[in-house]
């Protein structure tokens, strides 16, 4: 096997590039070939930032709530975090509509790029949906959604440690649950072959993988198994392959990039948290103790709560970190392209 491109790597802070400017809570961020990007914004909608630097809010709200945000303490973040519209997860639908996953609203969304907003789904097994964190669209134009817990609030859940998170999937058969049992189920992510699901189990803290099974009633999920470490050192948020097989992941309030290899070995890329106020963190979500105050003591000042990657550029070797925390996306090259996304017609 060749040599892993991310041997020895790690990113120069120096030439790290910052993309964007006032934005609200970029959580998750789309690439379009021509250099477009899409951001997740807690105003209620997405920020449309071009490649010549250009952008524009698109949405049917515009809430000022997060802005300075890092300044708050523990309970005004957790009364901004628990309340309103919170768009999450994006993913592009098959005619280019930007499907969101509403954390703050426990809805699935699909926004047009005029901003008019209609609900997919917030009901599944005649129950409501839960905390909706993630939307994946795969080859064969299948939906995966993650929902991180039913707890209310949802902070309750993340600081108990709760089990209660699940992965759904909406094909021809409908929408339907199709594993469950997680620890506060984040994004996920199919390998090249769309053979595998990775999962984010945030107050695992671990990466999980099921294998895709297809049978008469639709798609479904087996042999679960951890992916690398049981516990990362840090709660998982983001993940995104590279076209080496590494797996990238953010490692959310200790503010750390990581890459588990095809192997499932973690090397470090970039650390930007405080160390003995994430040793802290983790302990305490170990005991479930954690309180907001241990949450934002651990975060770092490059992108405050990096919650996720994505590639992009021409070469798909530009790589973009959002946060829950920061007003811009930080960005720099990496000495591998990432796996190409779905676009709208189902290709890569």
């Amino acid at each position: 096997m060749p040599s892993n491109p991310l041997a020895g790597f790690v990113v120069d802070r120096s030439r790290i590039v910052h993309v964007g400017h006032d934005l609200q809570r970029p959580e998750c961020i789309l690439a379009e070939r021509d250099g477009t990007l899409w951001s997740a914004d807690a105003r209620g909608g997405v920020v449309r930032i071009s490649a010549d630097g250009s952008q524009r809010f698109i949405g049917q709200r515009a809430s000022a709530r997060f802005a300075g945000l890092s300044a708050d303490g523990g309970a005004a973040m957790e009364a901004k975090y628990t309340q309103g519209t919170l768009p999450n997860g994006l993913a592009f639908a098959v005619n280019g509509d930007i499907l969101i996953a509403n954390f703050g609203t426990d809805l699935l969304e699909v926004m047009s790029r005029d901003g008019s907003t209609r609900t997919l789904h917030d009901r599944i097994d005649g129950q409501p949906i839960g905390k909706v964190n993630f939307v994946l669209r795969d080859s064969k134009r299948r939906l995966w959604i993650t929902v991180s817990t039913r707890v209310n609030p949802w902070t309750q859940a993340a600081a108990r440690r709760v089990r209660d998170g699940y992965i759904a999937v909406l094909d021809e058969h409908g929408l339907r649950v199709v594993a469950e049992g997680f620890h506060f189920t984040n994004e996920l992510r199919l390998d090249a072959s769309e053979q595998w699901l990775y999962i984010v189990e945030t107050t695992g803290p671990q990466i999980s993988r099921m294998r895709l099974v297809e049978g008469a009633r639709g798609v479904g999920l087996a042999d679960r198994e951890v992916f690398g470490p049981a516990d990362l050192g840090g709660p998982p948020d983001g993940i995104a392959f590279d076209a080496f097989g590494n797996l990238w992941c953010t490692l959310v309030m200790v503010d750390r990039l990581i890459a588990l290899t095809p192997q499932g070995d973690v090397l470090q890329l970039l650390d930007d948290g405080d160390p003995e106020a994430s040793r802290t963190l983790m302990r305490k979500m170990a005991d479930g103790s954690t309180t907001p105050e241990d949450m934002l003591r651990a975060r770092g000042t490059l992108a405050p709560w990096l919650a996720s990657v994505t590639f992009g550029g021409p070469d798909l070797k530009t790589v973009y970190l959002g946060s829950l925390m920061g007003t811009t996306i930080p960005s720099f090259r990496s000495p591998v392209a990432g796996l190409p996304m779905v676009h709208w017609n189902g290709t890569r």
